[in-house]
């Protein structure tokens, strides 16, 4: 290099990623789904969630989101709900297929197999949009190849708010490619609070009463067989921890695997 030669100058690559909105679906008034395309360099594991965000003002605004599409799929896929004076919801809720959100480049998160010792039974526990994390697990074939039977439960306020209902229940034992994989071994168990539905109350509620067992015909908490994972609001973490560490349930981690996992990056602005 001679003395003349121009100097280097350090490019600063962007924390995010430029995603194009492929679709958007709107559940009820304060609930909402939405795919955008995947860059070929991001990986993560099903579970797992990243920072998404719009650009605001010309800077980033961010938030924690678990990513609902299984690891394999060539979209990504988001779970959300509306805060009516959120600073990043109220201006998510209005983007249509065409528009740019920004994707962080690392994903990250507990909700991971790799975190759990070997069981028989995985329960997917969850509240509102913490069912985001778990509609990845339950389209991954590997979850089907580490547990024999995978437990989904959902508690909403309304029957209105089980959005996902359908796919759980109906599409995914019908899929063309993963159907004969789930079989009977998905186990999708509905919960409201706030109306007349099959199955009433507080998830925390029914497996201390016994009843969520009874529906499913499964033995009560065992620490000696069952994974549990947990996503949700603050209240329900919280209920759901104790009564599992009231079991002898052991938390786990990556570093770490447990017999339980809990993810506390939640959306709520």
């Amino acid at each position: 290099m001679t003395g003349d030669a121009a100097p280097l100058v350090a490019t600063r690559v962007s924390p995010f990623l430029q995603e194009r909105v492929t679709w958007v679906r709107h559940w009820t008034d304060a609930l909402f789904s939405f795919g955008t395309t995947r860059d070929p360099g991001f990986r993560f594991s099903s579970g797992q969630f990243v920072m998404l965000g719009l650009e605001v003002d010309g800077r980033p605004l961010p938030r924690a989101y678990s990513i609902a599409s299984p690891s394999w799929s060539n979209e990504l896929e988001f779970y959300s709900i509306k805060v009516a004076n959120g600073p990043l919801t109220s201006r998510l809720k209005l983007i249509q297929p065409g528009d740019t959100v920004l994707v962080g480049r690392k994903a990250t998160g507990t909700l991971v197999l790799d975190a759990l010792r070997p069981g028989r039974t995985l329960y997917l526990l969850s509240t509102g949009t913490g069912l985001a994390p778990f509609l990845s697990l339950i389209r991954d074939p590997d979850v089907y190849e580490r547990f024999a039977r995978v437990v989904v439960t959902h508690g909403c306020r309304t029957v209105a708010d089980l959005s996902y209902a359908a796919l759980i229940g109906e599409d995914l034992p019908a899929d063309p490619d993963l159907g004969e994989l789930i079989g009977e071994r998905l186990i999708y168990y509905p919960t409201v609070t706030r109306e007349d539905f099959r199955n009433a109350g507080r998830i925390t509620d029914l497996i201390e009463s016994g009843r969520l067992f009874a529906d499913i015909g499964a033995p009560a908490f065992d620490p000696a067989a069952d994974r549990v994972m947990i996503c949700g609001g603050p209240a329900f973490l919280r209920d759901a921890k104790a009564v599992l560490l009231a079991r002898g349930f052991e938390e786990g981690s990556l570093a770490s695997p447990g017999d339980f996992v809990i993810e506390r990056a939640f959306v709520d602005s």
